[in-house]
């Protein structure tokens, strides 16, 4: 395969349907999948045959046992962390190739010591959200439509 334009980590998915649309995003995409474990359903063979994934042999996908596992082997050089937690809009990152976008679950995003790592490792300004309403109630988007928009912001800004 060639090399990714952009590499999605989901940080301990919980929802198997998020997972199965962020892969196909990523092959339709030219991008890598990271999903690091724990998560929250099956990723067997039978389960994904069972899930109606046909496309998932065209996904780039690499799993890894825990987030320290995925740093041994991925060591990445630059790295964005989608959260609600900030108000920098990620068009204001400067995306480039083989970038590593970081999504965490969809019921708690990313745990505080994972926060911490991508702060002290590449800066505050490496926290970055897709604006939305002041409301609370509107508290976030669905994980696979956030890494949709991820995605296609950072090939636009790559002219891809």
């Amino acid at each position: 395969m060639p090399e990714p334009r952009l590499q999605i980590v989901l940080l301990s998915p919980e929802i198997p349907n998020n997972t199965g649309n962020i892969g196909r995003t990523a092959a339709a995409t030219g991008c890598r999948l990271h999903i690091i474990h724990p998560i929250g359903f099956d990723m067997s063979i039978k389960a994904v045959r069972r899930a109606g994934l046909d496309y998932w042999h065209l996904v780039d996908c690499r799993e890894h046992e825990s987030w320290q596992a995925f740093l041994k082997a991925e060591q990445p050089e630059r790295l964005w962390l989608y959260t609600t937690k900030t108000n920098r809009p990620h068009w204001k990152a400067n995306f480039k190739i083989g970038d590593y976008l970081l999504f965490g679950k969809e019921t708690k995003g990313v745990p505080d010591e994972v926060r911490d790592w991508v702060i002290s490792t590449f800066g505050e300004d490496h926290r970055i959200t897709l604006p939305m309403i002041d409301d609370p109630a509107a508290r976030s988007l669905n994980l696979a439509t956030a890494v949709c928009a991820a995605v296609y912001e950072g090939l636009r800004q790559l002219n891809i």
